[in-house]
């Protein structure tokens, strides 16, 4: 799948995901900037993915794709959206070649020309024969991602499947191993890649145990799950920073009336867009687990920008820059974010709050989470009754809803103009809940 295609999926989905299926044909076409045909067109792609991937029956095919990927929590085990990953980096004809190249090496090790003969000899009728040449490309690209291992030894060089992890470890290991990384995918982020793996344990297990019985030992709420589609971008936000690169991408903000743009690759039908060109050099990624949010923090021409990761669209690598440069930029953005409470970078604020202790002595639940959640803040008094919790941080406005989260156990002592404002957002609060 092109990479225009899959950032179109993507806001697709996202959108798909956020209003479950509340807009119509005409206005979601609209906030995503594409014709209803264009959308029919997508929506099909979608479904025709979605069922080669998990095989429903024919009489589940013709469920709308909004009811199939609405949120369910006996579903969280093994998220819908994931699918647009498994889908995402090939062609149907690449997925055939590389899934019979697979199955070739997975009985023993084979040379190119071998794997091409049987390629050849295997690929379905109507689809283009490899050549040489495809075959050694793709041959090169698996062995990048670890899929595959070059066997030492002269030329011509034998290739075998890289599954020594799963060779050496014991049916039992393998359990614990496949529990494990289940635990992490559904509790850490990232997570996609967790879940690939953890799929990828599943069926070996099954294919070498012939007993049915339940792998999933653990079900998960899992909270924002719509974020797995912004790890698109993430490894290669990531590697852009490692190798001090520069980025260019279409940027959607999160109040832009549409969040996706097509490329204009036809001269004759070129039209303006909503979202932003950037160029900039990306410093650090934040996750936000308040919100379930992913930041790039970058520089740009106008000092350090903040994107949120959703709005990110034809994100692709530019020119690299010097190491002193880079770190010049990374330092500096470091010491704009010391007092952040998440990415303000805005002027930095005292505040005083007071914590106010459950009526029963123990557990003192209120200060065990302050403690937990607090950062670097410190607690510089205390009595049987409340404690007095100082912190220095960039603004008020991300710390605000953590302080808010406590409820009547908060109360604000400084700046005053916080108080003020927890005060007035506490009585508009107290008018929703008037006697009717």
């Amino acid at each position: 799948m092109a990479r225009e295609s899959f950032d179109k999926e993507i806001q697709f989905l996202r959108m798909l995901v956020l209003t479950s299926g509340a807009f119509n044909r005409q206005q979601f076409a609209e906030r995503l900037g594409i014709s209803v045909h264009t959308f029919d067109k997508t929506i099909r792609k979608l479904k025709e993915i979605a069922v080669s991937l998990h095989q429903q029956p024919d009489e589940e095919n013709d469920v709308p794709l909004a009811e199939a990927i609405r949120y369910s929590y006996y579903d969280s085990t093994d998220p819908m959206l994931l699918f647009v990953f498994r889908a995402k980096s090939v062609k149907e004809s690449e997925s055939q070649r590389i899934s019979l190249l697979l199955g070739a090496m997975n009985e023993k090790a084979m040379t190119a020309m071998e794997l091409l003969d049987a390629c050849c000899s295997s690929m379905p009728v109507g689809l283009s024969l490899p050549d040489e040449k495809t075959i050694r490309s793709d041959l090169k690209y698996l062995e990048q991602v670890g899929v595959i291992k070059r066997e030492p030894g002269p030329r011509p060089y034998r290739y075998r499947i890289q599954n020594d992890l799963v060779r050496c470890l014991s049916e039992e290991e393998l359990i614990d191993l496949y529990d494990f990384v289940d635990v992490m995918a559904n509790t850490q982020v990232p997570s996609v890649q967790g879940y690939l793996l953890r799929d990828g344990l599943k069926k070996h297990l099954l294919r070498t145990n012939e007993q049915s019985y339940a792998m999933e030992h653990f079900l998960y709420k899992y909270h924002y799950y719509s974020r797995i589609l912004d790890e698109a971008h993430l490894f290669t936000l990531l590697s852009s920073i490692r190798e001090q690169r520069k980025i260019r991408f279409l940027y959607f903000s999160p109040k832009s009336e549409k969040s996706y743009a097509s490329k204009n690759t036809n001269p004759l039908f070129e039209r303006e867009t909503n979202g932003k060109k950037e160029h900039v050099l990306p410093l650090k990624i934040v996750y936000d687990h308040q919100y379930g949010r992913w930041y790039l923090l970058a520089n740009g021409r106008h000092g350090i920008r903040k994107y949120r990761m959703e709005g990110i669209t034809q994100l692709e690598e530019a020119d690299s820059v010097s190491g002193e440069l880079f770190e010049e930029k990374r330092s500096e953005l470091e010491e704009k974010l010391r007092y952040s409470w998440l990415i303000d970078t805005g002027r930095s604020v005292k505040i005083r709050a007071k914590f106010y202790s459950p009526e029963s002595t123990e557990p003192n639940f209120v200060k065990e989470r302050v403690l937990l959640q607090g950062q670097w803040g410190q607690i510089v008094s205390e009595d049987e009754e409340s404690f007095i919790y100082e912190i220095t941080v960039n603004g008020t406005f991300e710390i605000k809803p953590w302080l808010r989260s406590f409820g009547s156990s908060c109360e604000i002592l400084e700046p005053v103009s916080l108080r003020r404002e927890m005060i007035a957002e506490w009585k508009e609060i107290q008018a929703y809940y008037e006697s009717v």
